[in-house]
């Protein structure tokens, strides 16, 4: 299966949250969760039915993969690996989707969504460690460096993501220079920087099933 091409505003109303996959928008009274509080479909308007503990399970499942764009076999692939690793297979999981790059650029205010940030890096604007970044999926580790190129800075767009980013907070697990368009890895996140509304156990018991 392709990447999603349908309006993502219908993937919030089917959660029945903000996903927050168009950015700014999604913190305005156009954002479509607001506007029509039920699922998309011609049944929309009939009350949401209880789910089976294996329904919950799929949802929380395809509501990460929204949230961070993330394809079914990618998503899979990074749950065998996160089970690999020492600690708790739910927080690795999340670490590993957090330290995806086109992650690391919308954390640093680089761009409003993470859809932006993976359209941005495909292009070509950015750089870690001073090496042509052009992999969204490519992870991040402690110490790299990430900046925009010097020939893209002086774009509109940049100078737009600029004077935006200079009023946006990074999480405490990264550094930013708004100034210079550049940021940094100071740690991987613990699970209580991670913000993302999830319940990684429902994904572990779904794939344990």
């Amino acid at each position: 299966m392709g990447r999603y091409t349908d309006s993502v505003c219908r993937q919030c109303r089917r959660e029945g949250e903000k996903l927050f996959l168009k950015g700014d928008r999604c913190y305005s009274e156009k954002c479509a969760v607001e506007r029509k509080p039920y699922p998309p479909g011609s049944t929309a308007r009939k009350r949401r039915q209880k789910q089976s503990e294996y329904g919950l399970q799929l949802r929380e499942k395809q509501k990460t993969r929204k949230i961070y764009g993330v394809l079914e076999k990618q998503f899979r692939n990074y749950f065998k690996k996160a089970d690999r690793q020492q600690g708790i297979t739910g927080t690795n999981l999340l670490v590993l989707l957090e330290r995806r790059l086109d992650n690391i650029v919308y954390r640093l205010g680089f761009a409003s969504s993470r859809a932006e940030a993976r359209q941005l890096v495909n292009h070509g604007h950015f750089t870690i460690n001073g090496r042509k970044a052009t992999i969204p999926s490519m992870l991040v580790k402690v110490g790299d460096v990430i900046q925009v190129k010097e020939n893209s800075k002086e774009a509109v767009k940049f100078q737009e993501i600029k004077d935006q980013a200079a009023y946006k907070t990074p999480p405490e697990w990264l550094s930013v220079d708004a100034e210079n368009l550049t940021g940094s890895m100071l740690a991987y996140p613990i699970r209580e920087q991670i913000d993302t509304t999830v319940n990684e156990q429902l994904i572990i018991e779904l794939y344990s099933r």
